[in-house]
């Protein structure tokens, strides 16, 4: 047998010197989250990089048959009591200058240990080869992998004043922004959006390296016009520091210290908007959030802590506490747990995982799972003074909870906004989440967990006519209007504004204890959304005219876990954000099976589903290109603008501005322009599809579903795989026959019980803190990030977003 010296020189070849540019990882198991503190420390592989715990090494050697590997142990180091603290310089943690946050300090030992026996050679020696010696000194100089995302993230942005922003040259033609509804002037694009600063035009961002993001348009009408500044949408708050705004000739995101007057120009105006911050916000909304923290965080009350399987904890990484509450609930669903943890072991996920298993979200999905739900990692924190000093440490009630940083870098890669380390909307994650899942998956409905939570929606329209049309959608949440005029404490609430008005005259304040919220019932909010709807200008196929129709809402699906979306942000006129302070009183137990759309009746007559072209003609005047053009060099869809001179019969530019204006939040606004009883089809999106090998006629029926979005027809054809022209379905005369994507959803029953709460705690989702809340065991239990315990009072009333369980019996 050879001695471990000579069996190391006989694998120098699965032995690598790391260049600049690798990964490496020596901080957290690629599997687990076992890191050098861990009873077996931690394995890097000398070939890869990757780091794996004393569990895990053995797959790694049998997947990939690397040998060699540096051990790396932490053991506490004896730190005396009075070591004083450096004051920081740099808001940075974790680098020279950053906060110092006084942890205990370990003792790094290495090891070469060679697979499959373990045989194991000390470092550092000066008998080792020297190829080894320049590995291992390189793998422990280098800023690990996990460390540098960490650092990168924390360190913060140093934003420079823009050079173009000072002597900014403005367009005045006219645009005003209106504080919703905004598109891409040039496509169909809702999000990621961005108001060019010269001349008021909204267009998409940068098209991500995954086909996901905008389809860089802002950037190409720079080119086109040399316009430098534009601010992205959605990132303008009353703190104009915190929006985003970017500047194409100098490429980076920049300060631009005149940008109040610069929104002011197309009519954003932010002086009320800043001083409703310096006023409400230091006076009621103090008050509010304060109560909030309190009450959501169950603060002042003697909170048992709980450790144990199901209940780990999950380390804040900086403004992620949003990813925390959402993946808490998220594993304490039955379909989550089994195929993540109960179904698949950490070995089957890392057998078909890539060769980077850092990288692969069913593998970083696995190993969360299998962190919160096994226990391994649910234990104790270890008091910092006993822990470095004391012969028998003794355990604190918080435990330290697991980091969930691989996680995260997968989950948000293809995303630009959660790869940072900003706050963001609980809700928006959940849904990128879920369909993220979804694609992994692969359409294979017996794997997919998202499909728990996914169902159907039906709208029916009565025509005046009698005769009606269904529409037909998927969707993952139920997202319900607040009706305050239904709160049940009306008479306090009149007492209260009286009393509040008595104390203004006075020069007094509200005090926490007198402020009177409403109270709505959650019933009002799920009939809310049932409640039958006004469509005005709806043209009827069967009239052959516009008229006035009556549409409805109902489910085609009860899933086995409903989340109801409590819309508790408004936008005010002005530009002012405002968060409804309001309770929701929301019973353990509900019963939605009163909302189950029935579908087609047998007495009901479905709308034609188109007429001759000569009498859409005589009917539907076609737009005014001049009207149409100057009002989209306003910032508008070049759709939106279209329909609002057609429905103003070409009265001229200011009539179809104030119709579009207020007809914005239509529910069709998005809706193709029919001509001849068809809709018409973008041919360039339908060269696209077809580009891709699908038939011209199935291409043109996805994007008639799709409303043009070429990602959401694409989707559509997988979702239908056999869809073809002769079943053509019209969106305003959808059959009602079920879809094989809406027939394969989960049904059942329509009673559940809530089993989860995420409450959010500040004046917008983009700031804050969110806790959860889950009934586990017979009882409810509060995750505040790393925090678990035993919930006295959970804050029911005060959710952002409730998670329901059908009932089976």
């Amino acid at each position: 047998m050879l001695n471990p010296l000579d069996l190391l020189r006989s694998n120098l070849s699965r032995v690598r010197i790391p260049e600049p540019t690798n990964r490496i990882y020596k901080q957290e198991c690629c599997l687990s989250f076992d890191t050098p503190r861990s009873e077996g420390g931690l394995f890097i592989d000398m070939n890869t990089f990757l780091a794996f715990g004393k569990e895990y090494v053995g797959w790694n050697y049998e997947k990939t048959g690397d040998p060699v590997y540096l051990h790396v142990k932490q053991t506490i180091k004896l730190a005396p009591e009075d070591r004083p603290s450096k004051k920081p310089t740099l808001l940075a943690i974790g680098i020279d200058g950053g906060f110092d946050n006084n942890e205990i300090e370990y003792e790094d030992t290495y090891s070469i240990v060679i697979l499959p026996d373990y045989v194991t050679l000390p470092f550092p020696s000066v008998e080792l080869p020297e190829k080894v010696r320049l590995a291992v000194d390189a793998i422990l100089r280098a800023e690990g992998a996990e460390r540098k995302e960490q650092v990168a993230a924390w360190t913060a942005d140093k934003k420079l004043i823009s050079a173009y922003a000072m002597n900014l040259q403005q367009i005045d033609s006219g645009v005003v922004i209106p504080p919703s509804g905004w598109k891409c002037a040039k496509c169909d694009k809702t999000e990621n959006l961005w108001l060019n600063l010269t001349d008021g035009m909204i267009l998409c961002g940068r098209k991500n390296w995954d086909g996901s993001g905008g389809n860089n348009h802002a950037i190409e009408h720079y080119k086109e016009t040399g316009y430098p500044l534009a601010v992205k949408l959605g990132t303008i708050t009353a703190d104009l520091e915190g929006a985003d705004v970017f500047s194409y000739p100098e490429d980076e995101s920049v300060l631009d210290p005149l940008l109040a007057q610069h929104l002011a120009f197309f009519g954003i105006d932010f002086s009320s908007l800043k001083k409703t911050e310096m006023t409400t916000a230091e006076r009621e909304l103090d008050q509010n959030t304060n109560f909030d923290w309190n009450r959501i965080q169950e603060s002042g009350q003697e909170v048992e802590p709980i450790c144990g399987p199901g209940y780990t904890g999950l380390v804040n990484l900086g403004n992620s506490c949003y990813l925390a509450a959402t993946m808490q609930v998220v594993f304490s669903t039955l379909s989550f747990c089994s195929r993540y943890y109960k179904n698949q072991s950490l070995k089957m996920a890392f057998e078909v995982a890539p060769a980077d298993p850092t990288v692969d979200l069913n593998m970083q999905l696995t190993k969360l799972g299998h962190g919160l739900l096994s226990g391994k990692y649910s234990i104790p924190a270890l008091e910092g003074k006993d822990q470095a000093n004391a012969a028998t440490p003794t355990a604190s009630a918080k435990q330290e909870g697991i980091p969930p940083r691989m996680f995260k870098a997968v989950i948000a890669a293809s995303h630009p906004e959660f790869s940072t380390m900003r706050q963001q909307d609980a809700l928006e994650f959940f849904l990128h989440f879920l369909d993220q899942v979804e694609r992994v998956n692969g359409g294979r409905l017996e794997v997919d967990p998202a499909r728990c939570f996914k169902f159907g929606i039906e709208d029916r329209i009565l025509c005046s006519s009698g005769k009606v049309a269904y529409n037909r959608r998927l969707d993952y949440i139920l997202s319900l209007n607040i009706p305050l005029h239904e709160a049940t404490n009306k008479e306090e609430l009149q007492a209260f504004q009286k009393l509040k008005a008595e104390k203004i005259l006075e020069g007094k304040e509200v005090t926490s204890d007198e402020i009177v919220r409403p109270r709505v019932p959650l019933e009002a909010c799920l009939a809310s959304f049932s409640s039958p709807e006004e469509i005005h200008d709806f043209y009827s196929t069967a009239l052959k005219a516009k008229t006035t129709a009556i549409k409805t809402a109902g489910l085609t699906s009860f899933p086995d876990y409903l989340v109801l979306h409590m819309r508790k942000f408004v936008m005010e006129e002005g530009w002012v954000p405002k968060k409804l302070d309001v309770y929701i009183d929301v019973p353990d137990i509900i019963d939605i099976s009163h909302m189950r759309s029935k579908g087609l009746q047998p007495n009901e007559e479905l709308l034609p589903e188109g007429v001759p072209a000569d009498e859409v003609e005589s009917n539907k005047p076609i737009a005014n290109d001049d009207i149409v053009s100057q009002l989209v060099s306003m910032g508008f869809s070049h759709l939106h603008c279209q329909k609002a001179a057609i429905n103003t019969l070409n009265a001229g530019v200011e009539e179809a501005m104030n119709w579009l204006l207020s007809h914005m939040d239509d529910p069709d606004i998005d809706a193709p322009i029919s001509q001849g009883g068809q809709t018409v089809v973008d041919q360039s999106a339908l060269d696209t599809l077809m580009s891709f090998g699908f038939q011209e006629e199935v291409a043109r029926k996805a994007l008639k579903a799709s409303g043009g979005d070429i990602e959401k027809a694409t989707d559509w054809i997988f979702n239908n795989p056999n869809a073809s022209a002769s079943s053509d379905m019209d969106a305003t005369t959808s059959n009602p026959t079920p879809t094989p994507a809406d027939a394969g959803l989960p049904d059942g029953a329509g009673r559940y019980r809530l089993i989860g709460i995420v409450s959010h705690i500040g004046t917008s989702t983009q700031c804050g803190h969110y806790v959860a809340h889950i009934f586990k065991d017979g009882r409810w239990v509060i995750f505040n990030d790393d925090k678990v315990g035993a919930s006295i009072n959970p804050p029911k009333d005060m959710g952002y977003i409730y998670f329901f369980e059908r009932l089976t019996s």
